[in-house]
């Protein structure tokens, strides 16, 4: 992760590019301070008048701020704030998948390959609030800041500690809390804007993606070539 484009635009393509196999499911599953939030407030997916339901203050900041370092606006398109990512994840947590509802979440707990699934003891809600918390305070004894009052170049190196496992604090493992926001990021912004995510449906015509649209007749002849009509969600908003 970086500031400069000449590294941040391969990242992003790789990154789309990793997050393809998502898009199906994601589509049928009708299922900061300063600068940060002042992008926020502009955009159109992060309305400035909305106001999280899960989320307290502090938490809605870090999660501004920790998002927009994982998909940051640039050339190829609007960051994971401006699509509107974290009201997708704040939504999230109020529905059955944010209360660990959707699997089996009673103990024996044991760490486990993630070709057995979620193993973690906290709800995707738990694993957030302890993470944010733990991480605030850390930053606090490191820099004197939270982390959504860090710089940039600061902010990614701390994600990338947690993705290394480096940050555990407080009972929220750092590479767990990474992995959940990730996926959820990913999730957010890939996903039909009917969630909250995705809101310029941004993602799908950068890769290409149809959406919800009714028949394909028109272009199943001709394979490996781009769908001509710009993608389409549930609700039947369509992309500019």
């Amino acid at each position: 992760m970086s500031d400069d484009n000449q590294e941040v635009n391969p990242s992003r393509r790789r990154f789309l590019q990793r997050s393809l196999a998502l898009l199906p499911a994601a589509a049928a599953g009708s299922l900061l301070t300063t600068g940060n939030t002042a992008q926020a407030a502009q955009s159109e997916g992060v309305s400035a008048h909305y106001v999280p339901v899960f989320f307290n203050n502090d938490e809605w900041r870090f999660l501004l701020a920790a998002v927009d370092r994982l998909i940051p606006q640039d050339e190829l398109g609007p960051g994971a704030v401006s699509e509107g990512v974290p009201i997708f994840i704040d939504k999230q947590m109020e529905l059955p998948y944010g209360h660990g509802q959707l699997w089996y979440m009673q103990p024996p707990f044991a760490d486990g390959v993630p070709e057995l699934g979620y193993q973690s003891s906290l709800a995707p809600r738990e694993t957030y609030r302890r993470g944010i918390k733990a991480i605030n305070a850390w930053c606090i004894s490191e820099y004197g800041k939270v982390f959504a009052e860090l710089t940039h170049s600061q902010q990614e190196a701390v994600l990338t500690q947690l993705e290394k496992g480096e940050l555990n604090r407080d009972g929220a493992p750092g590479a767990l809390f990474f992995t959940q926001l990730l996926e959820n990021t990913k999730e957010g912004y890939l996903a039909d804007p009917l969630h909250g995510g995705n809101q310029t449906l941004a993602s799908w015509k950068l890769i290409g993606f149809p959406g919800a649209r009714a028949d394909y007749p028109q272009v199943m002849d001709n394979p490996n070539r781009p769908y001509p009509p710009g993608p389409v969600s549930i609700s039947g908003k369509r992309s500019v």
